[in-house]
């Protein structure tokens, strides 16, 4: 039977860039289980195949705007395979 694997990543604010260590839980398939920031001042967005990271710090209104706006390059973007 395989278990999942813990991997610590580094990811930007998807508002402003700061970086952040999040430790990413996957499935043995590679499905996105959970994640978690490490440090104080950021927490993840939930996500179906990806982490994503805002601050603390920035509303939901911008939350949201950039949610929309990286949701609409990935939509544009081909799918790399």
């Amino acid at each position: 039977m395989s278990e999942n694997t813990n991997i610590v990543e580094m990811h930007g604010c998807l508002i402003c860039g700061r970086v952040f260590n999040v430790l990413a839980v996957y499935s043995p398939q590679g499905r996105l289980l959970d994640c978690s920031v490490t440090a104080p001042g950021g927490h993840c967005l939930p996500e179906e195949k990806q982490p994503l990271v805002v601050c603390d710090t920035h509303t939901t209104d911008q939350i949201d705007i950039a949610y929309k706006r990286w949701l609409s390059r990935k939509i544009d973007a081909p799918d790399e395979k």
